[in-house]
């Protein structure tokens, strides 16, 4: 069975000058030309829910799932136009309590405060065909907290963002990528059918799904290193 590489981006926008997470940034302009080669290699982009029988390992084909981290404004105004011209899916991760807000949780590495998608924002993505997962209430380090905590924010943030959007949430991304086996207890626990991490790697036949490796899609790589990273290779867990 191919192993599967799900991409994880976050700001569809160019870097402001000096910002400290360069990485965390991809215009609008390299987002383009990377979903446009992908389509050229042949490749379907899916969001996780449509991507579930390959990450099982249940088909096979030649597809790449697409993940946004965060919930930015910049992803319905630059990524969505993008994905929709190429027939591509993917998933946003949605912080449940900033919906409407900003970034607080690393406005000054980013160096902005970034507007978040409000709802009607987020009902515009889902009616596009693109879907929504949770990433929490409030992006905490998981790891951090209590085990009512811990629940409050996992689950807590699955019934905010069903209550708001009246469809169900299935997938869970892990702040920051801190999650232990107490942090997979609690998506599993919350219902999630899915869960990514930011470990490196791709997606092996048998993997964890409370427990999938990503693919970071950075603006600190060089333009060339893209179609590499669909090759990344597996980093087992130790």
């Amino acid at each position: 069975m191919k192993a599967v590489p799900i991409l994880m981006y976050h700001n569809i926008a160019v870097a402001p000058q000096g910002v400290k997470l360069r990485g965390l940034y991809i215009s609008p302009r390299r987002f383009a030309r990377q979903m446009a080669l992908l389509h050229w290699l042949g490749y379907q982009g899916l969001s996780m829910s449509a991507a579930m029988p390959y990450l099982r390992g249940e088909r096979e084909g030649k597809v790449v799932v697409i993940t946004l981290d965060d919930g930015y404004r910049d992803n319905l105004e630059h990524a969505l136009p993008v994905l929709q011209r190429h027939g591509f899916t993917a998933t946003c991760y949605v912080v449940s309590a900033a919906i409407g807000t900003a970034n607080h949780w690393d406005a000054q590495q980013l160096g902005t405060h970034k507007p978040l998608m409000n709802v009607h924002e987020l009902h515009r993505w889902r009616e596009a065909g693109m879907e929504i997962g949770a990433h929490s209430r409030h992006h905490p380090r998981l790891p951090e907290l209590s085990e009512s905590e811990l629940d409050d924010e996992v689950s807590g943030s699955k019934r905010e963002l069903e209550g708001l959007l009246a469809v169900p949430v299935t997938q869970f991304c892990y702040p920051y990528g801190a999650a232990g086996l107490r942090e997979r207890a609690a998506a599993r626990r919350a219902g999630f059918v899915a869960a990514v991490t930011v470990r490196r790697g791709r997606v092996l036949p048998g993997t964890d799904l409370m427990d999938l490796p990503r693919v970071m899609v950075g603006g600190h790589h060089a333009p060339h290193v893209f179609p590499l990273q669909l090759l990344t290779r597996h980093e087992d867990r130790h």
